[in-house]
């Protein structure tokens, strides 16, 4: 399967206590490197959270931002210690009646003294259990994008491997006709300098030539390399890597194919397989 490693996804859901939105953006990485940006309230669901990505995502640099927008009935609410308010009062009341210029006690003076008003804490726990549920949903839709994205560039790596397999192929044709040319371009010079032919001396001169432009065992790794892509992109893993490795590998007996090149057309198909190479690479560093 081909994944992608840039992908987006975005999830909402609502409850009695809000609205809860996911959003995870993913983009290419060496390896898998998640950040979360959670409400206060889910900082315990990091790890859970991490968990979750290691069993979906390989590779690939991964944001995860989660937001709460609390619901009217949800929202903050205060409780006031009635009994301290009075104390507070009565206690103010007494002091000013002993003071010559006694001062007003208002009530946000007596709000503002300790035990007197006190936050209610929020249940978060419907929240939180929405919050998994919905992180694992995120996820799911993330790595089906990531499937899609990845799936659309199989007909790029599908064309450029045929066209590999092809070039390939009429090298390999080529080859006879080339050192049968060579060997009468030896001949030739020969007689042009009025060198008398022997035929032990001719056998051994297209020896060191056919050594030295000898690409069979080129052609034989470029077939194998072809196919085992091929194979790879098949494959249900994480085949970044692997398909990374292999196009070095190609790049590297099309460098070799290159300089032992003993014609034009073999130069030439040397270079436009290496153009080929370099364009699968580049779609290759973007996958999972």
């Amino acid at each position: 399967m081909i994944r992608s490693m840039t992908a987006f996804a975005r999830k909402d859901v609502q409850g009695d206590w809000g609205t809860l939105t996911c959003e995870i953006r993913t983009v290419n990485h060496r390896y898998l490197e998640p950040s979360f940006r959670l409400p206060e309230a889910f900082r315990e669901l990091e790890n859970p959270f991490r968990e979750e990505l290691r069993k979906q995502l390989k590779r690939g640099k991964v944001d995860v931002s989660m937001r709460l927008q609390s619901a009217d009935k949800a929202s903050q609410s205060f409780e006031i210690n009635d009994d301290m308010a009075k104390a507070v009062n009565e206690a103010a009341n007494h002091v000013n009646r002993i003071l010559d210029n006694p001062a007003h006690i208002s009530a946000l003076d007596i709000l503002r003294w300790p035990g007197v008003l006190s936050v209610t804490e929020q249940d978060y726990g419907p929240a939180r259990d929405a919050a998994k549920a919905l992180f694992e949903d995120t996820v799911r839709e993330l790595v089906s994008v990531r499937e899609r994205e990845g799936e659309r560039l199989r007909p790029l790596f599908d064309e450029r491997l045929t066209t590999m397999t092809r070039l390939v192929t009429e090298v390999r044709e080529l080859m006879p006709d080339l050192l049968a040319a060579q060997e009468e371009n030896l001949r030739s010079r020969f007689e042009k300098a009025g060198v008398e032919l022997e035929p032990e001396r001719v056998a051994q001169e297209m020896v060191m030539l056919a050594q030295k432009s000898d690409v069979a065992e080129e052609l034989d790794r470029l077939d194998a390399h072809i196919g085992e892509v091929t194979d790879t992109l098949k494959g249900d893993d994480a085949i970044g890597r692997r398909l990374d490795f292999l196009m070095q590998e190609l790049n590297r007996e099309a460098n070799t194919l290159s300089s032992k090149s003993i014609d034009a057309r073999v130069t030439r198909s040397a270079v436009d397989l290496k153009v080929l190479i370099e364009q699968m690479r580049e779609q290759v560093q973007n996958l999972e």
